[in-house]
């Protein structure tokens, strides 16, 4: 029995060797995978965990003399201005009303020009078309601003002073303007970037699938309804998902800078981003614009969760966890 039970220690010592032998195989083969994740990892960290410290700001009063650990806490005070001010359900509508359209209209939009970008057949051509339909994006706010003024200053707009001649519209004073301004201007930024994730995702699809509907006779429209977008739609519905995300974020250069932050167009260019930051430069209130903040991801991650959480029951496949 003795003997037995020193066999099989020295059994099991020989398997812990082998295991920590083929662990250290296996980091040593992997090292160079981990040497270029590390430094996105620093970025995630420093990025995105770092600031979480921020938090405790949304629950404090922020004494500078004494510091943040030791300013009083005052609980969900901060939260209070949010819903208490009159503008509290102007921005909240705002920011839900424009998110909720541009989810829909930036998804139809990217994919239809993925799908056209996939049926160029000249490479070359495509290899110029897509820089030029990513180039907006790249367009800071600041500089945004002023495209659009060109078009629609009163005096000097390019629209005035061409199909406005007799009858100039007033477009900085006139609220009801900017739903349609703001859309296509978002739209004419964002599109070409977002199309970019669908056309590599459209590139990765075997081709031997087309080439076996084209012989079964399908036409083009026929092989994007039954092949290309039924093999698009985990992409779409990851990307749809993480869009929900940020639904009660809003897009600050756009909604701030283009309208050139003028009071007469708050009805429909108030969000909650820009009326945190206008609350920050009147009253200096660090705890207030964090709280803020907290509310924007406490909900984003409840949406993403409950959202994932219906499309896991619909079809588990195409969930995100």
């Amino acid at each position: 029995m003795s003997e037995k039970m020193t066999h099989n220690s020295e059994f099991d010592d020989i398997l812990k060797e082998q295991k920590k032998l083929q662990r250290k195989e296996k980091f040593k083969n992997d090292f160079p995978l981990y040497m270029m994740m590390l430094p996105g990892m620093i970025y995630l960290i420093c990025n995105n965990y770092l600031p979480m410290f921020g938090i405790l700001l949304a629950f404090k009063r922020i004494n500078y003399a004494k510091g943040i650990f030791k300013s009083p806490w005052v609980g969900f005070q901060n939260f209070e201005y949010l819903f208490k001010t009159k503008d509290a359900l102007v921005m909240i509508r705002n920011t839900l009303a424009y998110n909720a359209a541009w989810i829909l209209m930036d998804l139809v939009i990217a994919v239809f020009i993925a799908l056209c970008m996939n049926e160029i057949a000249q490479r070359k051509i495509a290899k110029v078309i897509q820089p030029i339909i990513c180039f907006p994006s790249m367009v800071s706010a600041v500089i945004l601003s002023f495209l659009v003024y060109a078009f629609l200053s009163q005096s000097y707009g390019y629209l005035n002073t061409v199909f406005f001649k007799d009858n100039p519209v007033a477009w900085y004073t006139t609220a009801k303007y900017w739903p349609f301004i703001l859309t296509i201007v978002h739209i004419w930024q964002s599109a070409g970037q977002s199309s970019v994730i669908y056309m590599a995702s459209i590139g990765g699809i075997d081709k031997s699938l087309y080439e076996s509907a084209r012989i079964d006779g399908a036409t083009k429209m026929e092989q994007i309804r039954y092949i290309t977008l039924p093999l698009l739609k985990p992409m779409i519905i990851m990307m749809l998902l993480l869009s929900i995300g940020r639904i009660f974020n809003s897009d600050f250069g756009l909604f701030y800078q283009v309208p050139l932050g003028n009071g007469m167009l708050y009805e429909t260019t108030q969000t909650i981003d820009t009326f945190v930051y206008r609350a920050l430069i009147i009253n200096n209130n660090v705890g207030q614009s964090s709280a803020a903040s907290v509310f924007q991801a406490v909900i984003g991650f409840f949406l993403v969760m409950l959202s994932n959480m219906l499309v896991r029951k619909i079809n588990p496949e195409n969930s995100l966890f």
